[in-house]
């Protein structure tokens, strides 16, 4: 039994309903130290024990200590206002179990206790959570993805293969007018999805409504003549109370996706419109960095993604290989195996790749996911290809075609004009 009543690797209370927390930490003081201080802040306690906190109360309502296992410093510098003597800093995987009780299946009310005010504790040098165990009730007060893989792929007409996509460039600037010609090119050279930027909200130049009036004439022509309607993710963020009118607009002219900038409208606006939503939700990560770049403070992607998920995210962004972001390869991997998953029951969310991708990378981003149950956007990979949007649509098509039929990268360049031709632009194919 650790000091101050707190328990670990067991307690007579816990409940298989319970959420349990992994964090990494760094503190000078002895790690069961704390760690009781970490789950008296986060639960029943504070700076001193205080009269109604009785004994009882705190076996049935305290954070209890699942583990903690040490694990090498990495020399980091410690957060800021961090106290304590340097050269006693230790570093631990933290297992935290929270009884349901505290907070109900209620995510703002989960992100409270396992994500409040942790991060401002002077006793840690490092605080950052990696991990979330939620229990069945959180799915049966969350819908989750509405449409996941197989009602994405439906609305695409896309049954197998790589889900072959774009984003549009110029982010911002493109008139409608221009946008609709854009699209038209596009959909002509047999992409699945185009979504907007994320910088694209409904700005004067370009509001929603005169981008969906430019856009949904073009895929509703393709479709009459091929009997395939590409999916435009229509970027909807906005203030919470115009969500809703922004979804209908879109659905209203034929559209089947909405585009939603998850930590722009947070977990509950996500949530809002997902028990609306009549089209898949494409979820865009902008601003994840802000809450997860520093291994020393923040949430990892593999415990956000899972809140994403629960609120209704049918799409979600992990990024890609060889990025132009902060990313390694391996953490792209792991946050493309996270979102693909089991969680609670619910449907498959779709993983999109992106950020720097291109035909190139095909064959070894398969040969590390093993799955062509994906969405892979490149925006400059496709319209920065020297012979034009068409020519980059068909290189990453033939190329994750070719990797999926089990050939090498250079028997996909080999065959296919379009890849070599972006080679020359982008480099060699990786192996």
């Amino acid at each position: 039994m650790a000091a101050g009543g707190l328990v670990i690797g067991g307690n007579p209370h816990v409940a298989a309903s319970d959420v349990v927390a992994t964090y990494v930490i760094e503190t000078s003081l002895p790690l069961d130290r704390a760690a009781e201080v970490l789950a008296g802040e986060q639960s029943t306690g504070t700076f001193v024990r205080v009269a109604r906190e009785s004994d009882d109360l705190r076996a049935r309502f305290a954070a209890q200590v699942e583990s903690i296992e040490e694990i090498p410093l990495t020399g980091a510098s410690p957060l800021p206002g961090a106290v304590g003597d340097p050269a006693a800093r230790r570093r631990a995987v933290l297992r935290l179990r929270f009884p349901l009780d505290n907070f109900g299946p209620s995510l703002p009310n989960l992100l409270a206790a396992v994500a409040g005010n942790l991060f401002e504790i002077k006793e840690l040098a490092a605080i950052k959570l990696i991990d979330l165990d939620l229990p069945p009730a959180f799915a049966e007060r969350y819908p989750g993805p509405g449409f996941g893989v197989a009602g994405t792929r439906r609305l695409m007409s896309r049954p197998s293969g790589a889900m072959v996509g774009t984003i549009v460039k110029p982010s911002i600037g493109l008139s409608p007018a221009d946008l609709g010609e854009l699209v038209g090119e596009l959909t002509a050279a047999g992409v699945d999805f185009i979504k907007d930027d994320e910088l694209q909200g409904s700005g004067p130049t370009a509001p929603l409504a005169d981008r969906v009036r430019a856009v949904m004439p073009v895929l509703e022509r393709h479709a009459d003549r091929t009997g395939v309607k590409p999916m435009y993710a229509f970027n909807i963020t906005d203030d919470i109370d115009r969500l809703e009118a922004n979804h209908d607009l879109v659905v209203a002219a034929g559209g089947t996706c909405v585009m939603v900038c998850i930590n722009l409208v947070g977990l509950s606006g996500l949530e809002f419109i997902r028990r609306r939503a009549g089209v898949p939700i494409h979820g865009h990560r902008t601003m994840f960095g802000a809450i997860s770049r520093s291994e020393q403070v923040g949430l990892s992607f593999r415990a956000w993604q899972k809140l994403a998920r629960l609120s209704g995210a049918d799409h979600l962004h992990t990024n890609g290989i060889s990025n132009k972001f902060y990313e390694s390869d391996a953490d792209v991997l792991d946050s493309i195996a996270a979102v693909r998953e089991p969680l609670l029951g619910l449907p498959p969310t779709v993983p999109v790749l992106s950020s720097g991708q291109w035909g190139g990378l095909a064959h070894a981003t398969y040969a590390a996911v093993g799955t062509t149950d994906l969405l892979v956007l490149a925006g400059g990979g496709i319209h920065g290809h020297p012979d034009g949007s068409a020519a980059g649509v068909t290189s990453m098509r033939e190329a994750w075609e070719s990797a999926a039929r089990g050939e090498s990268a250079a028997d996909a360049v080999a065959a296919s004009a379009a890849l070599r031709r972006a080679t020359e632009t982008f480099g060699p194919v990786r192996v």
